[in-house]
């Protein structure tokens, strides 16, 4: 299968468990590969034929800029989720960062993987 990638996507989100987190907006980043088969795009050279990463990229944007999550691990599955259902990907990868969250590491987060197929009805 064929890959889509956006890679080291930065969004400032309200996250975590502490009250001192809650008052703050923290950088995330994101990194998503999701399956897509080319091979149309590619016969088109037609912007409407593509996942257009932009158009994710966005959409990822405005999602993580207005959520309320504790855990990462939420947001994860629910960015994965979303990029599943509207954006009708075969599979998704999903890498989230939240740097400086642990002293000494330059980021800490989850990595996920769903296909279309793990989506509940």
């Amino acid at each position: 299968m064929d890959k889509v990638f956006i890679e080291g996507l930065q969004v400032e989100a309200l996250i975590g468990i502490y009250d001192w987190e809650r008052r703050i907006r923290q950088p995330l980043v994101f990194d998503v590969e999701m399956g897509f088969d080319n091979r149309i795009p590619a016969a088109s050279d037609a912007i409407e034929d593509t996942l257009n990463y932009k158009a994710v990229s966005k959409r990822i944007i405005a999602y993580v800029g207005e959520s309320d999550f504790g855990l990462v691990e939420t947001l994860a599955e629910r960015v994965a989720a979303l990029i599943l259902e509207e954006f009708g990907v075969a599979h998704v990868r999903l890498k989230l960062g939240k740097p400086g969250a642990v002293r000494g590491a330059r980021s800490v987060g989850v990595m996920i993987e769903r296909s279309a197929a793990m989506v509940a009805p």
